[in-house]
């Protein structure tokens, strides 16, 4: 790859690069007035996101790869057109392909009030058709600024209707998820994959991890918040509420493999999973999106500090 070429058509001075990153990738990087980001072209994977005088909101995995054809462990994977194993087929990758594709940086922009906006596309071709039988184009905005604001779009260059399954896998730094509460959530049902897919309601408004955890909330369209505290009498220096938004995304999917898991994920290890939480933006199983010939859809996600 060109990254000198890409540089001199995209960059803005003192705002954006495109430089070889981790494992000789090209990334974005940007750093405004308001926060600095990495954007890697591979997958279109938002691997950093720190806004100024904070620490990063997103967690990366220490011994995540960082390599063509591999996903990349921590930040915002992207998941897409399936949601975890194939559906009837295991051999294609889980997850789908979007997040192992290479994607095209069709722009970079300064906004008026200094956020500044990436702009990447993946298109059909003769790979991704092998994989999954439809044309599509997807156009990926990641607008950098106080918050990290993502708007995922899906685009049905076709003469039949496109059914997909779309997740920003969101990995949030905690301090510990040990002694950190998720709210936003009660009163919500749930499928919980460590139970059998059992249909439950989570009954109580705050959501403490415990255990490994991996629960789909299909009809969830509101907001979540992280906070790195569970009491409040015991706040300290790093204590901090992430807060997720969100539209056109009816599931929400709230992930951490606990220790056991982790350790067995030789991208994840016994060390690190306590410093990390998933809360996933999504359409998936009966919410996934039915785009019509010539339409489109966009989900979008916020990440800011509350």
């Amino acid at each position: 790859m060109d990254f000198a070429a890409l540089d001199r058509q995209f960059a803005i001075p003192g705002i954006a690069c495109v430089v070889p990153g981790a494992g000789g990738l090209a990334v974005v990087r940007v750093t405004n007035p308001h926060a600095s980001a990495e954007i890697f072209l591979h997958g279109a994977h938002v691997a950093a996101f720190q806004p100024r005088a904070s620490a990063p909101l997103l967690w990366m995995s220490p011994r995540s790869r960082f390599a063509a054809g591999k996903a990349i462990r921590g930040g915002v994977p992207i998941c897409w057109p399936w949601f975890g194993g194939h559906p009837s087929d295991p051999t294609k990758p889980a997850h789908g392909f979007a997040r192992t594709s290479l994607w095209r940086l069709a722009a970079i922009d300064q906004l008026a009030d200094q956020d500044t906006r990436v702009t990447l596309e993946l298109a059909s071709d003769a790979a991704t058709l092998a994989l999954w039988p439809q044309r599509f184009v997807l156009r990926y905005a990641v607008t950098v600024g106080r918050s990290l604001d993502l708007a995922f779009t899906v685009i049905n260059p076709d003469s039949g209707e496109l059914r997909c399954e779309e997740a920003l896998h969101t990995y949030l730094a905690v301090a510990d998820i040990r002694r950190s509460v998720l709210r936003g959530l009660g009163g919500h049902a749930y499928i919980d994959k460590t139970r059998q897919l059992q249909r439950l309601t989570q009954d109580s408004a705050e959501l403490a991890i415990s255990e490994e955890t991996d629960r789909v909330y299909l009809d969830h369209r509101g907001t979540v918040d992280i906070s790195d505290i569970s009491d409040i009498s015991d706040i300290s220096d790093g204590a901090r509420t992430v807060r997720v938004s969100k539209q056109d995304s009816a599931s929400t999917v709230v992930w951490n493999p606990w220790a056991a898991k982790a350790k067995a994920m030789d991208d994840v290890g016994e060390d690190a999973w306590p410093g990390m939480v998933c809360v996933e933006t999504a359409n998936l199983g009966e919410r996934a999106i039915r785009v019509p010939p010539g339409g489109c859809h966009t989900m979008r996600a916020r990440i800011a500090l509350a």
